[in-house]
């Protein structure tokens, strides 16, 4: 995704997707409505909403279509939905999404867990999908992001060289970009400088987003690896809510509150009013009452005298 000019980074939220569907309670979709309204106001501009998968798997997305249809109303906002294969993809291009992000495993055994098919079959499926969208709707983007890519708790290590050959096939299938995510919180800075390098060697431009946890502690270290090896997008959820059904304890992505006041912090612009994405927690607590949300940020407060915007020593 390019960045917005004004910007050096593009935060890219996903707790409307990746953190709702990892908690067993539903909120409401009125809720939902609030909480993406309030993302909006905070400046976020690309927010993964949902995900369009059949309801009897994930019931906290059985309103899809809905949430989209809200999202949409908010002028100048990127609204992506992840699907997992063509029929998911079918009906998110009829909701009308602008970006499609589709999970593809590194980990052979992730792959199978997860979407139920193996890495190929999985290339296959983006190829399907990026048909689809040439013939029903040119315009929407289609990223492939890549699961594991740092390690699997179901098998554990993910050669490099997989990863690489793995990304370049979704390129080659068509994806516009494709990213590197730590499903699984294994990464450490080395790793994720060397993979990042790896990708941008071999698919140039169209290497996509950096989707970090924080499972360890490293969501922030690992980040700023990213970006020093040239990554401009990053995915993060308000409050760390999120983690990974195949992936036991990886509780929480990358803290968005966190991660913009490091980049603010440097100096960097993230587009995001720092104040106002920390209101937007209000209506996640509304809507998830008594759920454990994270970010140190929020619980510290902002630096006496910071100036957002402002480069610090």
């Amino acid at each position: 995704m390019q960045v917005n000019p004004d910007n050096d980074v593009l935060i890219s939220e996903v707790g409307p997707r990746d953190g709702l569907q990892s908690v067993s309670r539903i909120m409401a979709t009125a809720c939902k409505r609030r909480w993406i309204t309030a993302l909006y106001d905070a400046g976020l501009r690309e927010i993964e909403v949902c995900s369009f998968v059949p309801a009897k798997h994930l019931p906290q997305m059985a309103d899809a279509a809905e949430v989209v249809s809200h999202a949409l109303t908010l002028p100048g906002l990127t609204v992506m939905a992840l699907v997992p294969n063509a029929r998911g993809a079918e009906a998110a291009l009829a909701a009308g999404v602008h970006k499609l992000t589709i999970p593809v495993s590194a980990s052979a055994a992730h792959s199978l867990a997860n979407v139920r098919k193996t890495r190929e079959e999985m290339i296959e499926e983006v190829r399907r999908i990026v048909e689809l969208r040439n013939d029903t709707a040119p315009g929407v983007k289609v990223e492939a992001g890549i699961s594991t890519a740092f390690g699997c708790t179901l098998q554990g290590d993910v050669a490099e060289d997989e990863v690489i050959w793995l990304a370049a096939q979704c390129i080659a299938a068509g994806a516009d970009e494709t990213g590197l995510s730590d499903t699984t919180g294994y990464a450490n800075p080395a790793q994720v400088r060397r993979l990042f390098r790896r990708l941008r060697a071999e698919i140039g431009d169209k290497a996509g987003a950096a989707h970090l946890h924080n499972t360890r502690g490293l969501g922030l270290a690992n980040c700023l690896a990213a970006y020093e090896e040239g990554v401009r997008t990053f995915d993060s959820s308000l409050a760390g809510l999120g983690g990974c059904p195949h992936a036991p304890g990886a509780s929480g992505n990358v803290v968005t509150e966190d991660l913009v006041f490091m980049f603010e912090a440097m100096g960097l612009r993230t587009g995001v009013d720092i104040v106002k994405l920390l209101a937007a927690r209000e209506p996640l607590k509304t809507g998830l009452p008594g759920e454990p949300l994270y970010g140190m940020t929020p619980q510290a407060g902002l630096p006496r005298g910071f100036v957002q915007g402002a480069v610090h020593a």
